[in-house]
């Protein structure tokens, strides 16, 4: 007679648990979709000039050439950057969260931010103000910084860029592009002028054609960043774990520090290096969805633009009939979030 192998289940109530949670979390992503939703109407509604809500649909559905068609125009396209800038550093701060394993990065940590300004300072001084606000003047520098970030931290072209190699090899060119930037800066002043609104980060004022220019790269690495969640799942569990899980944990690491950057870059080309969004969106989100980036990341995608285009009304309303810069904003916002969640002990992986 022939043994049966009962094959082991899982216990009901951990099913229904997981189910439980699963639903939970769908019902979280429709209502965070509806939230941005809410941010999306509100940018566009409201501005440092009151204008009726009935003439801003109105303009919005039957656009003319009265001024309040024209504002309200000007305002969609500020809207439709802050989502992509808002959803491009939040998830690039989750991504590089995961691949350093270090639960306070953001994108500077990896040297993007520096880059950026470095490329803005040279271009502004070598070609003038109007080429140092272009976002071909920043996207170089930011993609070219992470690239020595990433080469130093593996060590040489047959090591393994660990978490705590790249941390430290950010960290070393950081210093060194911020050295470089207040040398310049110092030098001339006009180069001073033109970086001083750039480095704070704003919405407002940006080139025609921005939209459409970093549309591309945040549509890219939206994507490549969700293609990579399982495998920074395992990443999580450490390289040994990972590659027993048959996880080539250099080949995810490259893409996912890939990922990053292009999103990094991109955002902070567009609109500045806006301070606390790609670390306080995965800070905050990682407590309701836990290091599953699977959801982590969709949520960023999500809240990243709230926040954003949340600090941009507010810097709108604030200070009329002029405007606070929205990196200004975040800053006042995330500065006392971030002591709040260390007090509390919120920032494990």
């Amino acid at each position: 007679m022939t043994d049966v192998v009962a094959t082991p289940r899982a216990p009901r109530s951990t099913a229904r648990g997981s189910r439980s949670r699963a639903w939970l979390l769908a019902a979280g992503l429709v209502a965070a979709a509806a939230v941005l939703v809410l941010a999306c109407g509100l940018s566009v509604a409201v501005g440092s000039k009151s204008v009726p809500l009935g003439e801003v649909w109105s303009a919005w559905l039957h656009p003319d050439d009265g001024y309040t068609s024209a504002v309200v125009q000007s305002r969609l396209s500020r809207t439709v950057l802050g989502v992509l800038a808002g959803a491009a550093l939040a998830v690039s701060g989750a991504v590089i969260q995961g691949l350093t394993r270090n639960p306070l990065g953001d994108p500077g940590l990896l040297g993007v931010n520096a880059g950026a300004s470095a490329s803005v300072v040279v271009v502004t001084a070598l070609a003038g103000g109007t080429a140092g606000r272009s976002v071909w003047a920043a996207l170089p520098g930011a993609v070219l910084a992470t690239v020595a970030v990433y080469v130093i931290g593996s060590g040489g072209p047959r090591g393994r860029a660990t978490p705590v190699r790249l941390v430290l090899a950010g960290s070393a060119i950081a210093a060194v592009l911020v050295a470089l930037v207040q040398a310049v800066t110092l030098a001339d002043p006009e180069v001073f002028s033109t970086y001083r609104f750039w480095v704070i980060g704003s919405l407002a004022g940006r080139p025609d054609g921005t939209v459409g220019l970093v549309l591309p790269f945040v549509v890219a690495g939206l994507v490549l960043a969700g293609l990579l969640a399982r495998g920074l799942n395992a990443l999580a569990l450490g390289d040994e774990t990972a590659t027993t899980l048959g996880l080539s944990s250099g080949r995810t690491r490259a893409l996912a520090g890939t990922a990053a950057t292009v999103l990094a870059a991109a955002s902070v080309a567009a609109v500045g290096p806006v301070a606390f969004v790609g670390l306080a969106v995965p800070l905050t989100v990682r407590a309701f969805t836990g290091s599953d980036h699977r959801w982590l990341l969709p949520y960023c995608a999500l809240l990243g633009p709230v926040l954003l285009l949340g600090a941009d009304v507010v810097g709108r309303v604030v200070a009329r009939p002029g405007e606070l810069m929205v990196g200004v904003v975040t800053a006042f916002v995330g500065a006392p979030f971030l002591v709040v969640a260390v007090r509390r002990g919120r920032v494990g992986l």
